[in-house]
């Protein structure tokens, strides 16, 4: 029976984050240096470095933690697998699932190499769905973004710096005091995942 390398790259991860660690030690292939690549780029952890211990290689990942008020970590990511040995799970690029409307990332093996999600979409092609992964529900995150579209009840279109689109509210002082917000200005959003 062979090993499922993702499998393990998932176990290691998340392991490392409810222990709160620091650091990750994985081996290194192909499929996961192609992965770190994907989890470094869209910010899932900080930074790899590749390590050469008796004629074997090793990534050691450097995992994102964030501190609540008290100083306490608490886990961040949650990490799902979808598709895997016992069950392989094949979509076209019109197919791919979108984990919370498109802030969370689907990875998948296609022909042209591991992708996101957003990736397979704009290259109109479909591959095996490997694992999808996304911030805890409790976690919150600022955006920064350009408005496109001004719509009614204080609501608008944004066009994130990642070219994700998303609609968010007006909320708060802004929206007691009657503030417009126009097409052409640049905002910072709050996300949170609940």
């Amino acid at each position: 029976m062979g090993r499922d390398t993702i499998a393990d790259i998932i176990t290691s991860i998340r392991n490392a984050d409810m222990d709160r660690k620091v650091t990750v030690r994985i081996a290194s292939t192909n499929i996961t240096e192609n992965i770190v690549k994907i989890l470094l780029r869209e910010g899932f952890i900080e930074n790899v470095r590749k390590h050469q211990e008796s004629n074997k290689y090793f990534l050691v990942l450097t995992l994102r933690h964030r501190r609540n008020r008290k100083g306490a970590y608490r886990t961040i990511l949650n990490l799902k697998r979808i598709s895997r040995p016992g069950l392989r799970i094949y979509s076209n690029y019109q197919r791919i699932p979108r984990i919370l409307g498109g802030m969370g990332i689907v990875i998948l093996s296609t022909s042209r190499g591991i992708m996101t999600d957003r990736e397979a979409r704009l290259e109109r092609i479909g591959g095996e769905i490997l694992w999808g992964f996304t911030w805890n529900e409790r976690t919150k995150w600022i955006h920064e973004g350009l408005i496109t579209e001004s719509l009614p009840n204080g609501m608008f279109r944004v066009r994130l710096d990642n070219e994700n689109m998303i609609l968010g509210y007006v909320s708060g002082k802004i929206r007691r005091s009657f503030i417009r917000i126009l097409p052409g200005d640049r905002v910072k959003i709050e996300d949170s995942n609940n």
